[in-house]
This record gives C-alpha cells, sequence and structure tokens, in this order.
C-alpha cells in the first residue's frame, strides 16, 4: 500500500512546475501522477494505482444519485494525467493552478493515500485550525 507522508515546501519554477518531493516520489511507481481540484482550495495528487482505487469509490454510487453524479464530475472534470520528468518535477496545469491560487509557494503535504499542493499562505491559515484537532 502507498503511503503518502510528510509536509514540503517548495515552489513553482518558472514554468509552472514543481519539484515533488523525494519521500513523495518513492512512493510513485508509474512516470505518471493524476491530478484533480482538491477540497478546501488545494490540488489533490495521486498515483496511479491511488487513483484507481478512489476512482472505484466513486463508481459505486449509482448515476441516478445527484450527490454521486456532482462529486463525479467535481473530481474527474478535472482530473488531469501529468508525467513526472527525470528531475522529479510536474507541470501544474493552469486550470488546477488557478483553483488553488498557486502561482509561486507551495506546500506539498502527504495525505495517506495521496499527496496535495497547496498555495502557501492558504495551508498554514488552514493547518492551523489542525492544531486544535490532536
Amino acid at each position: 500500500m502507498k503511503l503518502f507522508l510528510g509536509e514540503y515546501d517548495h515552489a513553482l519554477d518558472e514554468r509552472g512546475r514543481v519539484t515533488l518531493p523525494r519521500k513523495i516520489r518513492q512512493e510513485i511507481e508509474d512516470v505518471e501522477v493524476i491530478l484533480a481540484r482538491g477540497y478546501e482550495g488545494c490540488v489533490f495528487g495521486f498515483d496511479k494505482r491511488s487513483w484507481e482505487v478512489e476512482a472505484a469509490k466513486h463508481f459505486d454510487t449509482p448515476v441516478t444519485d445527484e450527490k454521486g453524479r456532482q462529486i463525479r464530475r467535481y473530481l474527474f472534470g478535472s482530473a488531469q494525467k501529468v508525467e513526472v520528468d527525470k528531475l522529479g518535477r510536474i507541470l501544474l496545469p493552469a486550470q488546477l493552478k488557478e483553483y488553488a491560487s498557486i502561482s509561486r509557494e507551495v506546500i506539498v503535504v502527504g495525505a495517506g493515500d495521496h499527496f496535495e499542493i497547496w498555495n502557501r499562505l492558504r495551508w498554514q491559515e488552514y493547518s492551523k485550525n489542525l492544531e486544535g484537532l490532536s
């Protein structure tokens, strides 16, 4: 089982690429990852196998269920396959950068079965709320 862990401070390069942290890359078997709109304004990142598992959960909900259709459109409509280059970088698609208000400074967060890419300031604000959960 893949397990994405940790919190990493990174920045986009001039071409809009982010280098995935080594510990995140070690959990990715393929040269492709799937990026999609996440919740709370971040970008979700999945290796291929984890994406298939996540997708299967949503196929369990019948297409006749309105909430199920909405979640499918939200996730699958924004999803894109991107390649991890030899230096461990991925190009963030423009629509996902816009959605997550990402321009330069990012935090890559391991979230168990996936990783998340956050605007640094948004993550700092959001993570303050997480401190009260422990």
